[in-house]
């Protein structure tokens, strides 16, 4: 976790980190509160601890990007729901950059950003992460429900990390895997890699 500054320092990004901050954690409070859970309760289901969602939910704290999917899974939602409201389905949406709900990992400066409208019931989510080097996004856990990530890098290189071995994603390729067991997405480079994944419910 990386504290957020709310000094006058006037530097953009700091305040940035501090709007999102705040917005995720409102976030997080409301899901909370509509599901009838106290701090202690969430703390449970998403084995993160009641001193750290409560740092979040008050917009102190930015979370990484493990702890707040570990936050969304103790919530029932996934990161994306957790990250923006839910819409009605249009027949045609045009998302700019500024209405791309965006994750800023606090520590590790890891960028995940929803480029698929979040549809009240989606089946699909188009994302693009944004590893700088040498970073990782953490382990993430395996879904519980069936779900296929579909994955192409666009720049870099992109190791992914198996509980039984890794597969290295190079540039212009692409990979499919299951993702029922927890993985990690690891930019093992010198240089910025950009990666392109379709999340889809698979049947079953």
């Amino acid at each position: 976790m990386r504290n957020v500054k709310s000094g006058s320092s006037g530097e953009g990004a700091t305040e940035l980190e501090a709007a999102e901050a705040s917005r995720l954690g409102a976030r997080i409070r409301e899901l909370r509160q509509e599901r009838g859970l106290t701090l202690e309760a969430l703390a449970e289901r998403s084995e993160v601890s009641r001193a750290m969602i409560s740092k979040v939910e008050r917009g102190t704290n930015n979370p990484t990007l493990v702890v707040a999917v570990r936050i969304a899974k103790g919530l029932g939602v996934g990161l994306s729901e957790l990250m923006s409201r839910p819409r009605p389905k249009q027949a045609r949406v045009l998302l700019p950059p500024a209405q791309q709900p965006t994750f800023r990992d606090g520590e590790s400066g890891v960028l995940r950003q929803l480029l698929s409208p979040p549809f009240e019931t989606r089946g699909v989510e188009f994302i693009r992460f944004t590893l700088p080097a040498n970073t990782s996004t953490g382990e993430l856990p395996g879904k519980e429900l069936p779900v296929g990530k579909y994955l192409a890098v666009e720049k870099g290189t992109l190791r992914i990390d198996f509980p039984d071995g890794s597969v290295t994603v190079e540039a212009q390729d692409a990979f499919y895997f299951e993702a029922d067991v927890p993985h990690a997405f690891v930019n093992t480079g010198r240089g910025v890699c950009v990666c392109y994944i379709v999340m889809a419910r698979e049947p079953g």
